[in-house]
């Protein structure tokens, strides 16, 4: 691609401008004073101040509720050599922090200043989701550089996520570079377990949860374990690996609970794991109403709230699931009580978990908050790159 030119000049508006020096990467529409010139979807342009000063570059997008993402606050010039370098930090921090895994994320969008761009690495196969219409038209170069700078045999497009709809993108699915098996059998943290990498969630995995898996182990060795959620069994079986008497996972899907269970097999835990195709809040009311108690329970709900509106409701959910657990809980049992949702935030998940306590009459200590694995770094500036937490209590006797 070379050199690329800037075509334009995005004015920011004055009240604005704190947000971007702070070190954020989005401006959205309504934030924009004027633009100076017409540049297409996915050129590049210049954020400046309502006097000139110039505050970032990045790429555009017209159909985009976000108009301008910022590649650098620097005057630079974004050329091959600028994607290279932010490719290789990316890979060069995962060089540092990943071990005991062939699954992990190479690639976390703004967390890696390369916003629209995410790529997870299962084995010697790279899944690549291209988010916005700035990384998509630049799709070819970033494939190449991925492929040199990885060493990775096979390169799979998951550009299935509906969010591309918005940046007025088709979904598909398809090889890139290479070919392989779209069903990878990884190692993570002593377990194994298959990938299906073009037809599970996201793209295949949740590297994100893997530290929170194995920080669990603690507190499973013994325990009756109640997985809620439970998709493929990662948790359930890390746990069962470290020791527990018994799992039982909970999923709506008929297919994951099928890999679950195949997973359990997998790794010499299938007389002790048993799964369910249940609506998770139904089952837990009937686990309490059985009298059934857990040691360990873990809840790692989908995102409640993928939206702003949608907030009310999420946080009613929230309570409701941790409500069920709390009261299944042994006297010194361990609850990890989890949110992906970023709109709701670590303030408003903690308040619906005390909520939840006090209606259970059970009073809880905090052992830890976890969240992320350091695979998904978090940009100090976007709040927006910082979306999973995990809370771990233990009910006291």
């Amino acid at each position: 691609m070379g050199h690329e030119q800037v075509t334009a000049r995005v004015l920011l508006r004055r009240d604005r401008e704190p947000r971007v020096l702070s070190g954020h990467l989005w401006i959205f529409e309504g934030e924009i004073d004027k633009v100076d010139g017409s540049p297409d979807v996915g050129d590049l342009v210049d954020l400046v101040s309502p006097l000139g000063r110039f505050l970032g570059r990045g790429y555009f997008n017209p159909k985009s509720l976000i108009r301008v993402r910022l590649l650098t606050h620097r005057d630079e010039p974004v050329d091959d050599r600028f994607w290279e370098r932010r490719l290789r930090a990316a890979i060069a921090l995962r060089e540092r922090v990943v071990e005991g895994t062939t699954a992990y994320r190479v690639v976390f969008g703004e967390g890696d200043l390369v916003p629209g761009l995410v790529v997870d690495r299962y084995g010697d196969v790279l899944v690549a989701q291209m988010l916005t219409a700035g990384i998509d038209r630049r799709k070819e170069l970033l494939i190449d550089l991925l492929a040199g700078l990885t060493g990775a045999r096979a390169i799979y497009l998951r550009n299935d996520a509906r969010s591309r709809l918005r940046e007025g993108l088709p979904l598909y699915r398809q090889f890139a570079r290479g070919d392989a098996a779209t069903r990878i059998e990884i190692a993570e943290s002593g377990a194994a377990f298959f990938v299906d990498i073009a037809g599970g969630q996201k793209t295949g995995w949740f590297c994100d949860q893997r530290e929170n898996r194995t920080a669990l182990a603690p507190f499973a060795r013994g325990a009756r374990v109640l997985d809620v959620f439970s998709y493929s069994g990662a948790f359930g079986i890390h746990a069962a690996i470290h020791g527990a008497t018994s799992v039982l996972g909970l999923d709506a899907s008929q297919d994951a609970v099928a890999l679950a269970q195949q997973h359990a097999a997998m790794n010499g835990a299938a007389d002790r794991c048993a799964y369910r195709a249940v609506n998770a809040f139904d089952e837990l009311k009937a686990l309490q109403q059985k009298g059934e108690r857990f040691d360990l329970i873990i809840l790692d709900p989908p995102a409640f709230a993928r939206t702003k509106q949608a907030v009310p409701d999420a946080l009613a959910g929230y309570k409701e699931i941790n409500l069920r657990a709390i009261r299944l809980l042994e006297p010194d049992g361990v609850l990890a009580s989890c949110s992906c949702s970023w709109h709701v935030d670590e303030r408003m998940l903690w308040a619906a978990i005390l909520d939840a306590a006090q209606d259970a009459r059970r009073d809880l200590r905090l052992i830890e908050f976890r969240s992320q694995a350091r695979d998904h770094p978090m940009l100090a500036a976007m709040p927006e790159t910082r979306y999973l937490k995990c809370f771990v209590l233990q009910a006291c006797s």
